[in-house]
């Protein structure tokens, strides 16, 4: 087994100035990068669009092979570790025990990979597949249908789950094996070092680390400005303020201020109180959901949707469309790949953060099947739910969310007939939808300045707040600008590189354990044997 440690060089971190613990280098190229990227989409937004969006249909029209072959092959890769030899290996030193309780972990996990996104996709995406999908036209299925919805619900778990988490997953799990166990800094560049070896600490580690930031600053900046709309919209209904942009750039200054706040705090404390509300306030609604539909209807479909899933995911994650001119493969199940891509690198340092002394086998069982249960269960019951409202109870679910994705979940609440609670639900609604937002963006912050510092995982306040802030600052240009369309599309060609760094990922993971913990023949067994006693 290895000994060997990596502690990154000294001069790696700057000992006085301005960017004193921070590596000078990725900090100034960072806010270059971002001032750069900032200029060019907002001084001329339609041709910044057409530019990315060339871009995004390239990849999404030309590779969509590729990004299901990565999705498979890291699905794949998980389960194997899941299964191995390797399971009891720590993610740390064999004697370091997990620096957080099992329920604080895992609502660490959610706040940082699912979030808000499920309050309102939990009911729009399900809506819009019920109309219409290729596989309900291969099953021959007519849409808006109890049939069409349970195959809209298997679709929906397909893109929230097991293909997305166990990109996650391989991204957390090696970094968190080589930060803890080989004294590799936590950053992104650290992965890689079965295949650049000490030139991580060079420019191509720079190169790899900056990808990862700009996933990340621009991922928030994206997710928050575009996560808006809901929000704004539940204040709306509940007659607080009118949906502008000037108030919507208020509660963008607002959710900064809070996650900014939070990220300052650490993660032992801002994070972790405010992921475990998070579920807590979560699950009352799931519960609330549950209990105002029709309850047997929504069971039914959950459970449905759920082994429909189970027993279609390895199918269709290997489906590709074969006809050219149909492109809801594209817009739907690639775009789905593209984005769990690019938020990679955040999602997966943050675990890696979090994740110290777990062994392999209880972060692949929780970090994959945990939320991806939570994501069937979810999943079915706000879709359910939505199709029980929209089919029996008066309808008008489907038409909201063509008319607006974000208004559909206010619109099933309404729908539930019991009009006293639907301003108290509302509200929850709004509540959670910026309490999720602010862990994203606390989360978000502290993996850019852990990069930042090659790995400190209490980075200095200082550049806590000033990238709390510059996210929430690039969020607002570009809401002003209308850039927040061609930043998603970015982001998403941003991804093609990650995929293959992931790639790269998975094959030095599974170098460096076969190095480390080497099969032992009789001769060694018997060798070992003896020393032990």
């Amino acid at each position: 087994m290895s000994n060997e440690n990596h502690s990154k060089p000294d001069d790696m971190v700057a000992k006085s100035g301005f960017f004193t613990g921070m590596n000078t280098t990725m900090g100034i190229a960072s806010m270059v990068m971002i001032l750069l990227f900032v200029g060019f989409t907002i001084q001329d937004v339609e041709y910044a669009g057409e530019v990315f969006a060339t871009g995004k249909d390239f990849i999404i029209g030309t590779l969509d092979w590729f990004y299901v072959l990565v999705v498979n092959v890291i699905l794949f890769f998980v389960f194997w570790l899941l299964m191995s030899r390797f399971g009891d290996v720590k993610l740390g030193k064999d004697d370091d025990e997990p620096d957080f309780s099992t329920f604080s972990w895992i609502c660490m996990l959610f706040s940082a990979g699912l979030g808000s996104g499920l309050i309102y996709w939990g009911v729009a995406e399900p809506m819009y597949h019920i109309q219409d999908n290729p596989f309900l036209t291969r099953a021959g299925i007519e849409g808006n249908t109890v049939e069409a919805a349970s195959t809209a619900i298997r679709i929906t778990n397909f893109h929230w789950g097991l293909h997305g988490w166990a990109l996650y997953v391989l991204v957390g799990l090696s970094l968190a094996y080589f930060s803890y166990r080989r004294d590799l800094p936590l950053t992104l560049r650290s992965a890689l070092y079965p295949i650049l070896k000490e030139k991580v600490y060079g420019p191509w580690g720079h190169l790899v680390d900056l990808i990862g930031v700009f996933g990340t600053i621009f991922g928030l900046a994206t997710s928050l400005g575009l996560g808006i709309t809901p929000i704004a919209a539940g204040m709306e209904n509940l007659g607080w303020m009118e949906n502008t942009q000037t108030n919507q750039l208020i509660l963008v200054a607002v959710i900064t201020a809070l996650g900014t706040g939070s990220a300052v705090s650490g993660v032992g404390k801002g994070v972790r109180i405010l992921s475990e509300i998070n579920v807590w306030a979560s699950l009352g609604l799931l519960v609330l959901f549950l209990v105002l539909a029709p309850t047997a209807f929504v069971l039914g479909m959950t459970i449905t949707g759920a082994g429909d899933y189970l027993w279609n995911f390895i199918p269709m994650g290997f489906w590709i469309d074969g006809e050219p001119e149909r492109q809801w493969q594209s817009w739907w199940t690639i775009f789905y790949w593209g984005w769990w891509i690019a938020w990679c690198p955040f999602v997966g340092l943050f675990i890696a953060r979090v994740s110290r002394g777990r062994s392999i086998r209880q972060f692949c069982t929780c970090v994959l099947l945990v939320p991806v249960s939570v994501v069937i269960l979810w999943m079915g019951i706000f879709g359910s739910a939505a199709t029980a409202v929209d089919l029996f109870l008066g309808g008008g679910v489907i038409d909201a969310v063509n008319a607006d994705y974000a208004s559909g979940v206010y619109q099933t609440v309404a729908g539930f007939g019991y009009e006293s609670l639907v301003t108290p639900i509302t509200i929850l609604i709004t509540v959670l939808l910026v309490s999720w937002f602010v862990t994203s963006s606390d989360s978000g912050t502290l993996v850019m300045c852990t990069m930042l510092s090659m790995g400190d995982e209490h980075p200095p306040i200082k550049f806590r707040l000033f990238w709390g802030i510059t996210s929430g600052v690039t969020a607002g240009i570009l809401m002003l600008a209308g850039g927040l369309g061609a930043l998603q599309t970015a982001s998403i060609v941003a991804g093609l590189p990650i995929a293959i760094i992931l790639l790269l990922m998975a094959w030095g993971m599974a170098k460096t354990l076969n190095e480390d913990f080497p099969v032992l023949d009789v001769e060694d067994k018997r060798e070992l044997e003896y020393l032990n006693r």
